[in-house]
């Protein structure tokens, strides 16, 4: 798919609960300066992957970007126990495009009092 364009994917895992997780909502921002340019809403499936790339060939640039996971609704949903209730409520992971013709993967390790993300694949 590279070859034709780059595009960006995600996935989230509940690393608490060692399933992927299933109905959270992801944001994409495209930056530019302090502008924030709205360009999609997503839900996770149940691989916990969107049903397509969040940013598909086509509409994918090179710049800078923010997806915001809302894993507080779903850290609420997800029946976690939690003493103090939900911690976590929106991530926002910010990073840049500088190849148009790659394949970016910005997964997200979610649990309800922390999470880590990376470069994927």
């Amino acid at each position: 798919m590279a070859a034709d364009g780059g595009y960006l994917t995600t996935h989230v895992l509940d690393t608490a609960r060692g399933v992927p997780a299933v109905g959270l909502g992801i944001e994409l921002f495209r930056l530019d300066g302090e502008t924030r340019e709205s360009i999609g809403t997503f839900e996770t499936n149940a691989d916990g992957r969107t049903d397509t790339p969040v940013l598909p060939v086509g509409d994918f640039a090179v710049g800078a970007y923010e997806l915001v996971f809302h894993a507080g609704a779903y850290i609420a949903q997800s029946g976690a126990t939690l003493a103090e209730g939900v911690f976590l409520d929106a991530v926002p992971i910010r990073f840049t495009i500088s190849d148009a013709a790659a394949h970016y993967h910005v997964p997200l390790l979610l649990s309800p009092y922390g999470y880590a993300t990376y470069r994927g694949s």
